[in-house]
């Protein structure tokens, strides 16, 4: 039976132009851009990053005797997604983790006020005191 369904003629035909079709759109793959899939990920940790700017300055900025405060986060990559096995879930999204923190602020210079912003953002971003860096605004 199976020599019968090679030998058609019809299945032959059927596939010649799957085999045709695949190779042509791997070749028109050559040609297209497809880097937005990858200014898609960068633009994600701009806005994750801003976000995670925005929400710590705002906790910082209600610590006693901060004042004014300027905030400089790095990131250490870019997020991924992980595939999973044996779960419901496919896959799991890993967000970026921060590299350092450079923290300028009027109180900068009290090193109660540097205690108190250092343990806020230590344990609220779960980084070493070797990754943030406290220092007094200049005016």
């Amino acid at each position: 039976m199976n020599k019968k369904i090679f030998s058609n003629p019809k299945f032959i035909k059927a596939a010649f132009i799957v085999g045709i079709s695949a190779l042509i759109l791997i070749f028109l793959s050559s040609f297209m851009d497809f880097s937005f899939i990858s200014d898609k990920s960068s633009a994600s940790v701009e806005e994750y990053s801003k976000e995670l700017n925005e929400k710590l300055l705002e906790i910082i900025s209600q610590i006693d005797g901060v004042g004014e405060a300027k905030i400089f986060l790095t990131m250490d990559n870019s997020g991924e997604n992980v595939y999973l096995t044996n779960t419901e879930t496919k896959t799991k999204s890993i967000e970026p983790t921060v590299r350092g923190v450079v923290i300028v602020c009027d109180g900068g210079d009290d090193a109660i006020v540097v205690n108190r912003v250092l343990s806020a953002v230590t344990k609220s971003l779960s980084i070493s005191t070797d990754k943030v860096c406290i220092t007094k605004l200049q005016k």
